[in-house]
């Protein structure tokens, strides 16, 4: 398994900064948060952001994401035009996968069968987008009460009848417990479907009360990492880890030492289930 950083523990830093931090905390990887790299390119060439990773040795193993791709009415094709810009940028810098994110429930009416047909038809289009470049799209649930999807249950139902390859899900562990997921749901799960882990903790809080201020290293909270990684070493998964904290808090501290922080409490979580690079 590779353990990668990940631009939202840091989201206050830009994008160089995540880069220099990862390499000298350790990390082989990163996983990108997609709007740095639009600030970045606003004043640099796709040729300089390719040499930016390649110098400093460090993989883009994601770009961190297109949200709220669903039930977006007349504002789809903003999302269908982002998703054609990040994969174009993916392609560019050589990084496998764009993470997609669900929307808010449209109305307290809304049937899950609907949030089924909505997500399968724009994850075919947006897969079949990215797919000109060579891209994946890792679908997200987020376990907030207001996402219209919580759960890997859920999110697995979706990615198994969108039946497209190159489109694949992401298991968030603060989402995983904030939505109420079920061990017994990652036995289901293919692990070659499984695009993306995210590793964080979070406070002992009321689920209703969990959010990104919540979130904690690994290892500090509530979260039953020991138990998620078990599941999921067992059904073989090996892809990739990305630490992300969002949490504010952790924003106004030292990017470099926050980097390392993040390793040491990653590796500490994985290690007894996971053989890591």
């Amino acid at each position: 398994m590779k353990i990668c950083f990940h631009g939202a523990t840091t989201m206050t830093s830009d994008l160089e900064t995540d880069i220099h931090v990862s390499k000298k905390a350790g990390f082989q990887a990163l996983e990108v948060w997609a709007e740095k790299v639009d600030a970045y390119l606003s004043s640099h060439t796709i040729t300089e952001l390719q040499s930016l990773f390649r110098v400093n040795q460090i993989q883009p193993v994601a770009l961190d994401a297109i949200v709220f791709i669903g039930f977006r009415g007349d504002e789809y094709p903003q999302v269908q035009q982002r998703c054609r810009q990040l994969s174009e940028i993916a392609r560019a810098i050589g990084c496998p996968t764009i993470v997609v994110v669900p929307s808010p429930l449209p109305n307290r009416e809304t049937t899950w069968a609907e949030v089924v047909t909505e997500y399968v038809n724009v994850l075919q289009d947006l897969g079949d987008i990215a797919a000109d470049y060579g891209v994946r799209l890792a679908f997200e649930f987020l376990g907030m009460g207001w996402s219209s999807v919580r759960t890997p249950r859920g999110a697995w139902e979706i990615v198994s009848k969108t039946n497209r390859e190159n489109v694949g899900m992401v298991i968030d562990t603060a989402h995983f417990y904030g939505g109420g997921g079920l061990i017994s749901e990652l036995a289901l799960l293919d692990p070659e479907r499984i695009f993306a882990l995210h590793l964080d903790d979070l406070e002992d809080t009321p689920k209703e009360a969990a959010g990104d201020a919540t979130r904690l290293f690994p290892g500090d909270g509530v979260v039953p990492l020991a138990e998620i990684c078990a599941q999921l070493s067992k059904i073989g998964y090996n892809g990739h880890c990305s630490i992300e904290l969002f949490r504010p808090a952790y924003w106004q501290q030292d990017p470099l030492q926050i980097a390392k922080q993040a390793l040491q409490s990653a590796k500490k979580s994985l290690e007894p289930y996971f053989e890591i690079e």
